[in-house]
């Protein structure tokens, strides 16, 4: 009996071991490795799968502790690129102008399924088609970044010329500028403007750039020192990442409660709004394979922007991105 005891203790421990070993964990030292991700933008109920993945320990299972980084930067791939900062979360084009520039950085998760800008217009104003917008003013947040790139590749998709149309810069006025007909239609992110419009009981056109370009949206990028030297740490965050993204995505309600805790600044009256902006946001997150980069988006986002112009010289499209450490989670 006493022989039996102790092969069982022996197995229990040898399960146990097993089991540990497929996390990343703190080490044999119990240290966590502090990580600061830049978001490149404020807190928002758009990063809900970020929040579920920290408030129900995933990241802390991993060895990792998470601190965010907010701000809209310009310079955020530049920052990951001298390992000033380890990870950011960035378009598929930045990551597309910064490997023209040489700078080392890597695509390591997919997170934004679709391209989620569109072009959005009252539905009086009659725009139902690309063509429609010919003559008509539109309204960009900027002439730069990644609703800039999707409204000129959805106009090369389109055969419109840029000067067809009469493009105004009105930063993030969107909604107003559409209210009070300061513009025909405007630029926006589809979980966003749209979904304050309705709320606010307008009825809508809206032109998804996503029908018209398959181009790399919003994911997690870091920097090849870092995955040379601790490819561990990149599997933890991603690991760590995707079960919130998947959490987030299979339990919205939950994923709101964890993300209002986290905005507190958040009253009720923008309550309502922003559970319906993350329910148009898992909408875009959605996929059969959480992670994974499609190799053909990213061959036709550089040829798309090598076609407009936005880049100048040849850029590897397989090397801008990784499924290395998706696959391994």
């Amino acid at each position: 009996m006493k022989h039996r005891a102790l092969a069982c203790i022996a197995l229990i421990l040898v399960l146990a071991v097993v089991g540990c070993s497929s996390r990343v964990g703190a080490g044999p030292t119990g240290e966590t490795h502090q990580v600061t991700i830049a978001m490149g933008f404020i807190p928002n109920v758009q990063f809900a799968p970020m929040y579920v993945a920290m408030e129900k320990g995933y990241f802390a299972e991993e060895g990792i502790e998470v601190v965010l980084d907010y701000g809209m930067e310009t310079d955020l791939l530049q920052r990951v690129a001298t390992n000033d900062l380890q990870f950011a979360i960035a378009n598929g084009d930045q990551v597309i102008l910064a490997r023209a520039n040489d700078l080392p950085v890597t695509y390591v998760l997919n997170w934004y399924r679709h391209f989620p800008v569109c072009v959005v217009s009252l539905a009086e104003s009659g725009i139902t088609t690309p063509e429609d917008l010919i003559g008509k003013t539109v309204g960009s947040p900027a002439a730069e970044g990644a609703s800039y790139i999707g409204w000129l590749a959805f106009l090369d998709a389109a055969g419109i010329a840029p000067s067809q149309v009469n493009l105004q810069v009105i930063g993030y006025t969107q909604v107003a500028s559409l209210v009070e007909g300061r513009v025909d239609a405007a630029i926006c992110y589809a979980q966003n403007e749209p979904v304050q419009l309705r709320e606010s009981g307008y009825d809508l056109n809206l032109l998804d750039m996503d029908d018209y370009t398959q181009l790399v949206s919003a994911g997690i990028v870091t920097n090849e020192a870092t995955i040379e030297n601790d490819p561990e740490l990149v599997e933890g965050i991603t690991r760590a990442f995707l079960r919130g993204l998947e959490d987030a995505v299979a339990d919205p309600d939950a994923a709101f409660d964890i993300a209002r805790a986290a905005i507190p600044e958040m009253d009720d009256a923008a309550a309502k709004v922003q559970r319906a902006v993350l329910d148009a946001s898992i909408a875009i997150w959605r996929s059969e394979q959480f992670g994974r980069s499609d190799p053909e988006a990213w061959v036709e986002s550089v040829a798309l922007m090598r076609r407009i112009g936005l880049i100048t010289t040849d850029v590897d499209p397989e090397s801008l991105y990784t499924n290395r450490f998706v696959e391994a989670s």
